[in-house]
């Protein structure tokens, strides 16, 4: 499974969890339009780190937050191996 299938497989269950209806995962869609506050980007960010085994955000140390799922999608798949 891709980095990206896995994020949004992630995210659509934290949405159930949360009950937060997601709109459709595009690339341009702001990340604040998903309906996620910061406790379930947080739990996103802590499951992905389990099961990826990284965390793009701590790893940069100028690592710029992302605006769009297609910014949250790319700093996953360009984290240097």
């Amino acid at each position: 499974m891709s980095v990206r299938l896995k994020i949004f497989s992630a995210m659509q269950q934290i949405a159930e969890e949360q009950k937060v209806t997601l709109p459709q995962l595009q690339d341009d869609l702001s990340l604040h339009e998903t309906g996620f506050d910061s406790l379930a980007f947080a739990i996103l960010v802590a499951r992905l780190e389990d099961e990826l085994g990284v965390d793009p955000f701590t790893l940069a140390e100028d690592a710029a937050f992302p605006l769009t799922i297609g910014d949250f999608v790319r700093a996953y798949e360009n984290v240097p191996a």
